[in-house]
Formats: structure tokens, C-alpha cells, sequence
């Protein structure tokens, strides 16, 4: 297959990459400066791309079967308005930026797989989230809902879109798990304001796992959870991962620490209790490698 991918130099955009290369398939990736991009991975056919300001030039659709769309600025930082505007308009103008390359291409992409995030649904508390949860009205609910939209509008010219609902990425080299390191092998790490909330979790192998497997899967529309089948409490994770590091994980972190250094809203959402489960895509047959928290930190930490 020919693969495009946006995101490609990130953490996830660059694990997809290497697995499709992996297994032989040609990739085309989208960066702000392709020049530097094509340094770091010169397999990849590199195409520039503005994402918020622009189509991707129409050359990058060339002869392309899937895109997958992982583009999209970090949102663990305070969100003043001025941050809540460029993480919305990295992810929804983008994405609708992308669809409209697509779909204007000479032969459309027959597949999208586009990213979304678990903070659709909002603070569910012990509920139990599948796809059918609705979105969340706060700021972060509504910025995912319209993220997806702008994706699913790719179904109006015949493309089979798979929007997903990830989870906490759990990768060393970055993200949740990268910041958590540190502390919990001084021994000052524990759970969050009392940790009695969910968080659904999934490995870096899983999260790359389940994007092949949605360009190839004829089943996979519509939005799909990507999580882990058995979500924790962060004081289960917190536990958990002293476990695994040999290190007390007993130190809490009290909710005003939080908001001291994320800010308030930003503390919402990772105070946010998310019971997520993958419903659709254990219904379609998506096998998880790493369904338990163990031995999957296990397997990243060694």
C-alpha cells in the first residue's frame, strides 16, 4: 500500500511510519519542513504542509490508498484562549484541510483513519464509556466532537473515515508516562488528588496495532475507543508502576499542586475520570497485545 501520513515526525506519527515501512509499504509524510523531516527518515517521501493554513499540495495524494491522520499540538499546557485556539485549529482546521486535499485529489484515498481523543466524553466518573457516550460540553468535549466531524465529512465523497477515541498513549519516550518516570524513580511519585479516577491507558504497540488494522478492516467506520479493554484508576496505575520501577509510589499529589502548575482547566481534564472501554473494535476483532497495565509497562520499562 501507499500510505500518507500527517503527524509523521511525532511520537505516534513516527511509530506508524516505521511499521509500515516495516512491513514494506511506501509512506508519505506531511511536515512544516519536509527538508529537515527527510534527514531524520529519508524512506519517507516528504511533501510540506502548513496544516492550519492550507491544503497538503495535491502531488502528496498521488497514487495514495490510506491516509492516516495524526496531526495535532500538544494540549498538556495551560490553555489560555490563545493556546485553546491553536490546539483547536491544529486539529479541527487541519483535519478539514486534509479532507478537502483528499477529496479534491484526481483519485480519492478510499480510506481516512483520523485521530481523536478520549476527552470527547468529558468526567464520567465509574460509568462504563463506550462509542455511544455523547460528547462532553466543556471546551475539550466540543473541540473533539468537532474534530471528528470534520473527519466523518470525508463520507460525503465515499471515504470509509475511522475516527479514534485514543486513550493515554504509554511510551517512555514521551507523553504521560515520559513525565511520570522521573518522580516515580526518585520515590515522590503517587496517585492524583486521592487517584480514585479512571484512566484508560494503551500501549504504544496497541495504539499503532490498531490504526493498521482500521486502514485494512472494511468493518472499521465510524469512531472507534482506542484503549485498553481494562482501564485503572490512576491510583491502581500509580501503584502499579511503583511495582514495576521497585520504587514506593505513595507521595499524592494534591489537586492544588496541579492547578499551581497546568492551570485550572487543564487540571479538569486530567482530573477527568474516564472508564473507557474499545467496545467496536473488540467487536470487530482487533486482538489487543496488552490488555493488563503489568505487562505492559513491563514490556516498555524492561
Amino acid at each position: 500500500m501507499r500510505v500518507l501520513v500527517t503527524g509523521a515526525t511525532g511520537l505516534i506519527g513516527s511509530a506508524v511510519c516505521n511499521a509500515l515501512l516495516e512491513r514494506e509499504d511506501e509512506v508519505v509524510g506531511l511536515s512544516r519542513n519536509p527538508d529537515r523531516a527527510r534527514g531524520e527518515n529519508h524512506a519517507i517521501d516528504w511533501h510540506p504542509w502548513n496544516p492550519a493554513e492550507e491544503r497538503p499540495p495535491a502531488a502528496a495524494f498521488d497514487g495514495v490508498d490510506a491516509v492516516v491522520n495524526l496531526v495535532g499540538e500538544n494540549i498538556n499546557q495551560r490553555l489560555t484562549d490563545e493556546a485553546k485556539r491553536r490546539v483547536s485549529d491544529s486539529r479541527v482546521r487541519a483535519t478539514k484541510n486534509l479532507v478537502d486535499g483528499m477529496v479534491a485529489a484526481d483519485t480519492v484515498p478510499p480510506v481516512l483513519v483520523s485521530q481523536c481523543a478520549v476527552g470527547f466524553y468529558g468526567d464520567r466518573g465509574e460509568e462504563v464509556v463506550d462509542e455511544s457516550v455523547p460528547h462532553a460540553n466543556d471546551w475539550v468535549g466540543q473541540m473533539c466532537a468537532a474534530w471528528q466531524d470534520a473527519a466523518l465529512a470525508a463520507q460525503d465523497s465515499g471515504v470509509r473515515v475511522t475516527v479514534l477515541r485514543s486513550g493515554l498513549v504509554l511510551d517512555p519516550a514521551g507523553g504521560l508516562l515520559k513525565q511520570l518516570l522521573l518522580p516515580f524513580k526518585l520515590g515522590v511519585g503517587g496517585p492524583l488528588a486521592g487517584g480514585r479516577q479512571y484512566m484508560p491507558w494503551i500501549h504504544r504497540a496497541d495504539e499503532v496495532g490498531v490504526i493498521l488494522w482500521a486502514i485494512e478492516e472494511e468493518r472499521s467506520a465510524g469512531p472507534l475507543n482506542c484503549s485498553a479493554p481494562n482501564p485503572v484508576t490512576n491510583r491502581e496505575f500509580s501503584k502499579t508502576l511503583g511495582k514495576v520501577l521497585h520504587r514506593p509510589a505513595i507521595a499524592p499529589v494534591p489537586r492544588f499542586a496541579l492547578v499551581a502548575a497546568r492551570g485550572e482547566e487543564l487540571t479538569e481534564q486530567i482530573m477527568a475520570s474516564l472508564r473507557v472501554v474499545p467496545a467496536r473494535a473488540l467487536e470487530l476483532g482487533y486482538q489487543f497485545r496488552f490488555t493488563e497495565l503489568e505487562p505492559a509497562l513491563r514490556d516498555l520499562l524492561g
